[in-house]
């Protein structure tokens, strides 16, 4: 398994086995738990541009949307208490996953995915009857409960349960869950805005209780997957439902792998504590650094507030609304786009690749609303084609995200972690996620008020950062045993002088060369 620079490919190790039919459709169900995140973003970004419900709960902001013309289009939106009540959610989501770290390292993975269901259910019927702020922010904090716990879960889910060869394309299922619940959002967002009386808003929120539903009783349907089993003891009822999910009856070389790594993984009683060690530097490194440059990249502005931000442009409510429905398609379209190839091409080729795409995009849409808005936000007169150019830049902006850091922000990190560290790990992945979600969406509409069109360009610098870091620090991680992956730390270039032979970070597992029979270390 030759590395040069940051790249790393093969490995030592084939298991048996195909993708089935029940294997597919377990993570096709599994990966539905992505629709509950998803549904949120987009049902955001909608609402809060409905002047209905601002005009509700958030009536200055209201007075400014309709306001004269002459007023700055970016700081039409500039509102506390309105972005209190998009970023909640995520503060919440930030401490419930560190709760679920606990929960699905002792009971599995299912029961976390049934709290999400259930968490989300019961915000969505907060925010659904909301008479006042505080019942939407409260709304807003059990809606972020479910979303922690789901997160947590269901991309290690997804990685435990897929054959190795095709656990990209498996695990992606989690981000087209995510583009396809934003989709279906921001569709309902457009007919409910159309309802006379303007109570289409209670809709949109109350109907975050359809994906919840999917989600519990999905988790009730689904197997456990062998290594949560195992971790649990049930070594019987593990290697059965590994025979099924592998489709042959010859397991035993990747379940006495899964056995050693548990086995090791049980030593470990501070698994926190463990993370702070030399040998998990690399896992604790990717666990911060992928999850805050994810939401660096600016993804989460265009998705949280796309009607919003196209309102500023100067499109009317249901133009602007109509315009979040085509980057939500293009963002499914996109993903679909990541599961076919990144079992072929890699990881590092889709990061690289997207990340170019959306610094070009960045700066064109930078330029092109600093050309008409300039710096007071009065742009007069906005013509049909200067929108369209910017919508079309924005949809391929988005398309870049969508089959490279989008899927893969949440792929690589759920497949890098050996299991005695995997949920903990996996905690800091979603906390520093919802952490860096939060403040972007907390300060966001007050930094496009004072930053201008240089937003744009403040994003594109992280994404040239980035993009350097995927280039020299993230091995190649494609056609990789989950359980094996230590061996791509042993042969980068800068990790491998903090992980040795005598001291491999998976799971407890030294491989033997050429395939040979792994040895307790």
């Amino acid at each position: 398994m030759p590395a040069v620079g940051g790249i790393v490919s093969g490995n030592d190790k084939e298991y048996p086995g195909e993708l089935t039919p029940y294997v597919l459709v377990t993570c096709i169900v599994g990966a539905m738990g992505g629709l509950i995140f998803g549904y949120d973003i987009g049902i955001s970004g909608g609402v809060t541009s409905m002047p209905s419900f601002l005009k509700k709960f958030f009536p200055v902001v209201y007075e400014k949307q309709q306001g004269e013309k002459t007023t700055n289009q970016y700081c039409q939106y500039n509102s506390e208490t309105l972005t209190m009540f998009t970023s909640s959610l995520y503060l919440a989501a930030l401490l419930s996953s560190l709760a679920a770290s606990t929960v699905t390292r002792k009971w599995g993975r299912k029961p976390s995915m049934f709290l999400g269901g259930i968490l989300f259910c019961a915000g969505a019927l907060l925010n659904g009857f909301a008479y006042a702020v505080w019942m939407l922010i409260i709304g807003r904090i059990f809606l972020g409960f479910g979303i922690g716990f789901a997160n947590q879960s269901v991309p290690l889910y997804l990685s435990e349960m897929a054959p190795y060869k095709y656990r990209g394309a498996l695990n992606i299922g989690f981000q087209l869950s995510v583009t396809i619940g934003i989709l279906v959002a921001n569709i309902l967002n457009y007919f409910f805005a159309k309802i006379k009386g303007g109570w289409g808003w209670r809709l949109s929120l109350g109907g975050a209780v359809v994906p919840a539903l999917i989600v519990t009783i999905g988790s009730l349907v689904l197997p456990d997957t062998p290594n949560s089993m195992i971790e649990r003891g049930d070594h019987e009822k593990a290697k059965a439902e590994l025979k099924r999910i592998r489709g042959i009856e010859n397991v035993d070389e990747e379940f006495n792998d899964l056995i050693a790594a548990s086995e090791a993984s049980k030593q470990v009683e501070h698994p926190w504590l463990n993370l702070l060690g030399r040998k998990y530097r690399p896992h604790l490194t990717v666990a911060i650094l992928i999850p805050f440059f994810q939401q660096l990249t600016g993804i989460n502005v265009i998705m949280f507030y796309a009607p919003v931000l196209f309102n500023t442009l100067g499109f009317a409510n249901d133009a602007s609304l109509m315009s979040a429905v085509i980057t939500g398609l293009v963002n499914v379209g996109a993903t679909w786009v990541s599961i076919y190839t990144v079992d072929k091409v890699g990881r590092r080729v889709l990061f690289l690749e997207g990340g170019t795409q959306m610094l070009i995009c960045q700066i064109v849409v930078a330029s092109a609303i600093g050309a008409k808005f300039g710096v007071d936000g009065n742009p007069g007169e906005l013509p049909k084609w200067y929108a369209g150019v910017v919508v079309v830049f924005i949809c391929t902006y988005v398309a870049g995200f969508a089959w490279s850091w989008g899927p893969l922000g949440w792929l690589v990190p759920s497949e890098i972690f050996p299991l005695e560290i995997r949920s903990a790990a996996q905690s800091i992945n979603v906390s520093v996620n919802m952490f860096f979600t939060f403040v972007v969406a907390q300060v966001f509409l007050n930094m496009l008020c004072h930053m201008k069109f240089g937003l744009f360009l403040f994003f594109a610098f992280f994404v040239v950062v980035m993009s350097v870091y995927i280039y020299l620090f993230l091995p190649e991680t494609k056609g990789i045993p989950i359980e094996e992956m230590g061996t791509v730390w042993k042969k980068h270039w800068y990790w491998s002088g903090f992980v040795s032979d005598d001291n491999v970070p998976n799971g407890g597992i030294e491989m033997g060369d050429a395939g040979q029979t792994p040895k307790r270390v």
